[in-house]
């Protein structure tokens, strides 16, 4: 069963964003995705985060908050 995206916030410019989501064992984790207007393939992950643990959602989206620069100031 593939992970289930909670929640995906998306960047002001629309090229980035950051899907959390939650795997099948109950733990939690996001990723950043990139989208370049010129390719209609969609979204791309960057594969820099997906690998890392949280135990809530919350722990999840703080750590993305405290390492990506354009999801530092909040919603």
């Amino acid at each position: 069963m593939p992970d289930k995206v909670l929640r995906s916030l998306q960047n002001p410019a629309g090229n980035l964003c950051v899907d959390l989501f939650v795997r099948e064992d109950g733990t939690f984790g996001y990723e950043e995705y990139r989208r370049d207007a010129e390719d209609a393939r969609g979204w791309f992950p960057l594969r820099r985060y997906a690998h890392q643990v949280f135990g809530t959602e919350a722990l999840a989206l703080a750590h993305a908050r405290s390492t990506i620069a354009w999801l530092k100031d909040p919603e």
